[in-house]
């Protein structure tokens, strides 16, 4: 069911905080089921001064009439907050965990256009350690799908055969990874770069996500965390400003472990794959991402 046409953009403030008051009151268990609609905003029309700190922020270039390939997941966010902030959304908003996006921008998207945006939560699908909400959202132009994103979102509690093993967010993701088994060699190290411990809160300030775990230390201990955490789209689009897109293209991330803040990481890439990791003795991987060119739109 699709709910009547926003006017505006929901404010995430208000989202957040009663995500965050409902919380407490959520208890997530396998086989939980959820159907909530989808959200539209018609002639949306990107702010382009928040667009040009977004850039700054995220090392991507500045002036240029086009939409960052990760641009459209913060204009899907409050959509998305919106309906995982409400009652009926059976998952606790705190704790929440973005564990994957994989999007596919099909063709150049201006920055001064109009777009249709859609955001639902497709599913909920069973995780070894939970529970994972998979968000799909859209951008139309002229009513044809020009960019469009799959994320999933895990809600960690007791699975069968996994009592008492939910972790932190360090321990998303897979066995495998966690091993440091991979059947590719790693790519190449490119560079390195000294994160400031006000990474999460510029991020937030651009996007609107202050998820308190990527503000100070104090707040990320409340959540667990020694000090607070880089968010993963931030890693993402940091990773893509400096690894390069095609015009038409497909990226698939993964957020393996957290970026403590502040830190140093390594950024490794080839022509097809990047890589974010630690540079200490255990050099553990932080993001894995895949980069393919897809056939344009049109």
């Amino acid at each position: 069911m699709t709910t009547p046409p926003l006017s505006a953009p929901p404010a995430l403030g208000p989202l957040l905080a009663r995500g965050a008051l409902l919380s407490p009151l959520k208890r997530p268990r396998p086989g939980a089921v959820f159907s909530g609609g989808r959200l539209v905003l018609p002639a949306l029309r990107a702010d382009l001064s928040r667009l040009a700190a977004y850039e700054r922020v995220c090392g991507f270039a500045t002036g240029d009439d086009a939409l960052p390939i990760t641009y459209p997941h913060v204009l899907g966010f409050p959509l998305a907050m919106r309906i995982m902030s409400g009652r009926a959304f059976p998952l606790p908003l705190l704790g929440l965990v973005h564990t994957s996006i994989s999007l596919t921008r099909h063709r150049p998207l201006p920055a001064t256009g109009s777009y249709e945006l859609a955001v639902q939560v497709d599913r909920l699908v069973p995780h070894r350690r939970g529970t994972e909400a998979v968000v799909v959202t859209e951008l139309r132009e002229s009513g044809e799908v020009v960019w469009e994103s799959e994320s999933t979102y895990l809600a960690r509690h007791r699975t069968p055969g996994t009592a008492g093993t939910e972790g932190t967010e360090e321990t998303a993701g897979t066995a495998a990874d966690q091993a440091g088994g991979s059947a590719e060699p790693p790519p190449p190290l490119v560079d390195e770069w000294r994160l400031g411990a006000d990474v999460g809160r510029r991020y937030g300030a651009v996007s609107g996500d202050r998820n308190p775990i990527h503000l100070s230390p104090l707040t990320a201990r409340l959540f667990g965390f020694p000090r607070a955490i880089a968010h993963g789209m931030w890693t993402a689009a940091r990773c893509l400003a400096a690894h390069g897109t095609p015009a038409a293209a497909h990226v698939r991330v993964e957020f393996r472990a957290p970026v403590l803040l502040p830190g140093t990481v390594a950024f490794a890439a080839d022509g097809e794959r990047f890589e974010l990791r630690g540079t200490g003795a255990e050099g553990r991987t932080h993001v894995r991402g895949r980069v393919a060119p897809v056939a344009p739109a049109g």
